[in-house]
């Protein structure tokens, strides 16, 4: 009986991971507001080993179209501003030599329904890890042999589990379009 609730806990908690590893891509997409997730992971070159952005400055939104780096070690500034650039983030930094500021570009439509799309793909690889991690829990109750309606009961659970989870990312996915589409 113990070795059904560790088959079931452990597929619930491997597909929560993969429900928050879809979220964190979610905050990556640009929506035409600042947020400093579009920026924070930025490599950058610190004295010769490559560190993410919020490591080595203070990272703000001092309004809704612009970011604003700080960084720790004023002598960083160009690095920061390099590394920016060379990530293609689609805005330019602006350095005045104490900060460096980042002015969001407001998404065309077109650009809108791209980035919508992007969040729908990314949705469709959370669910087929999702029910990867459906299969490989089915099949590890498979392994167990136990008896046939305990085997069903608990292939019931494992989908019950599965449309709950597949319904979050959906939510979460629908919730990045309406903030994608709303101007």
């Amino acid at each position: 009986m113990e070795q059904d609730n560790i088959i079931l806990l452990d597929c619930d908690e491997r597909m929560e991971k993969s429900i928050t590893s879809f979220s964190e891509s979610l905050l990556k997409v640009k929506t035409g507001r600042a947020s400093a997730s579009l920026v924070r992971d930025v490599e950058v070159d610190y004295w010769g080993t490559m560190t993410p952005l919020y490591q080595i400055a203070n990272i703000s939104t001092p309004d809704a179209t612009q970011i604003l780096i700080k960084p720790y070690d004023k002598n960083q500034l160009k690095d920061i501003e390099r590394a920016i650039i060379n990530a293609d983030l689609g805005f330019t930094p602006i350095n005045d030599g104490q900060v460096i500021r980042c002015n969001i570009p407001q998404l065309t439509g077109e650009t809108r329904a791209k980035l919508v799309k992007e969040c729908y793909h990314m949705a469709e690889g959370a669910k087929i890890a999702i029910r990867n991690i459906r299969r490989d829990a089915i099949s590890e109750i498979k392994k167990e042999k136990y008896p046939e309606d305990t085997e069903r009961d608990l292939e019931e659970e494992v989908q019950k589990i599965t449309d709950k989870k597949i319904k979050k990312v959906d939510d979460l996915a629908k919730a990045k379009e309406e903030e994608l589409t709303n101007i």
